[in-house]
């Protein structure tokens, strides 16, 4: 028997805590137990322990700390990856009904096109897109997210018709649908919200940047007129109708000096019903150059301490829940029926992976196939404890950096096993 190559540990509250990040599992022992382990491991006599203390070995044994040693940790792992990237019985479509947008954030990475809507021609190429995935007979699951620029622009004439035609499709064969909005969030109404109910739209997600003043300052509709009142409002609009929001707090230098707490008490008169529909989800604006986990980490820990449920992009298992990008059966198609796969970048002409086909179909080009086959192609990651739930985190991020060595945790030990720490205590809350 030998350790397995993805273990981490440490203390809390006098008691060592062990992860395995391959099975998923967290252990929790006493030092003289962990002391025990650590001397069968320096002694490399790890089938020792099953002789002194044949429970505590069973205990780790079951939960993957330690492996026969003929068992290929890495290939199972490339395995799970296969199962999961590959999965026929769901897919998951986004669409731009626009590039353009009513706000005009600093931040933001993508290229506001104005004018630029949807066409007829497109909306029809999407519904044969989408009867095409139909004739799938092993889909099980089809969720539909809508993005942009702001999707709500256009939402009688792109986004009512499409979900009009295809939501009956679906119940007629039986197939679980859903259906998602990033939004800024200023132009949901209750009509909105009312067809959420008819059409299987059950999740937004909305962005604040801060308090109200610092809000104001980047997300305005003009300059005597902010919209964190109004966001604000309809967020609790639309936890009232039952749908889930996330709020997207994006975090820089500067909205951690803004009152950024004064949120929790502009959230403090929710029900403990409408709660249940909320989550705060905070995110360090990519432009931040300055080291501001601990900070944002403080925050988050005010958020929880007044019962507000709260998340962050390092909690995420990149590998058992992987970035819709890194799937075969997901595609973004934009506006002009130009298509990608991550969202979380520009949709210039000259990155599209792929062009839709007035039968429906989709013409992928070499850029499609590169990203489908870049993973396990960092070398650090191979070696990394962490493998089986970061894996280089995403196919787009492999794709940056296929030409150097590069680690998304700095090469830091340290950051990985706050990050699993983490982990563990919001698996307490």
């Amino acid at each position: 028997m030998i350790t397995s190559k993805f273990n981490t540990f440490f203390y809390h509250e006098d008691l060592m805590v062990g992860y395995n990040a391959l099975s998923n599992e967290f252990i929790i022992i006493d030092k003289e137990l962990f002391e025990l382990y650590k001397a069968a491991v320096n002694e490399k006599n790890i089938s020792g322990l099953e002789e002194i203390h044949p429970s505590f070995f069973n205990h780790i044994k079951d939960r993957g700390f330690i492996i026969d040693k003929n068992v290929d940790e890495i290939k199972s792992i490339k395995e799970m990856v296969t199962t999961i990237d590959e999965d026929d019985e769901a897919y998951q479509l986004i669409i731009n009904p626009t590039m353009n947008c009513n706000f005009k954030c600093w931040y933001c990475y993508e290229t506001h096109i104005k004018d630029s809507k949807m066409s007829s021609i497109t909306i029809d190429k999407i519904i044969s897109f989408i009867n095409k995935i139909l004739e799938n007979k092993n889909l099980k699951k089809f969720h539909l997210s809508w993005f942009g620029g702001e999707p709500l622009l256009y939402y009688d004439k792109t986004i009512l018709p499409i979900l009009q035609k295809i939501h009956p499709l679906f119940k007629l064969k039986n197939i679980e649908f859903s259906s998602n909005f990033t939004t800024n969030g200023l132009l949901i109404n209750e009509n909105i919200l009312a067809d959420c109910t008819l059409f299987g739209i059950d999740h937004f997600q909305i962005t604040l940047d801060g308090h109200r003043e610092r809000h104001n300052k980047v997300r305005f509709i003009n300059k005597e007129r902010g919209s964190y009142d109004e966001i604000v409002n309809n967020i609790k609009l639309t936890l009232k109708s039952r749908i889930n929001v996330t709020v997207r707090i994006n975090i820089s230098e500067e909205t951690l000096n803004d009152k950024v707490t004064e949120i929790i008490n502009d959230f403090s008169d929710l029900s403990l019903e409408n709660r249940k529909f909320l989550i705060f989800s905070f995110h360090k604006v990519w432009q931040e150059e300055k080291n501001i986990e601990k900070e944002m980490s403080k925050l988050i820990d005010k958020f929880k301490t007044h019962k507000l449920s709260t998340q962050t992009i390092d909690e995420i298992d990149h590998v058992r829940n992987p970035c819709y990008a890194d799937k075969k059966n997901q595609a973004t198609i934009n506006y002009n029926g130009e298509v990608f796969k991550c969202t979380a970048r520009d949709f210039k002409s000259e990155n599209r992976e792929g062009i839709l086909q007035n039968d429906g179909s989709v013409l992928w080009n070499e850029k499609y196939y590169e990203r489908m086959n870049i993973k396990f192609k960092n070398k650090p990651c191979l070696n990394c404890k962490i493998l089986p739930i970061c894996n280089g985190s995403c196919s787009q991020l492999a794709l940056e950096n296929k030409n150097e060595e590069y680690c998304v945790h700095d090469f830091d030990e340290d950051k990985k096993t706050t990050l699993v720490k983490n982990m563990f205590l919001n698996a307490l809350n």
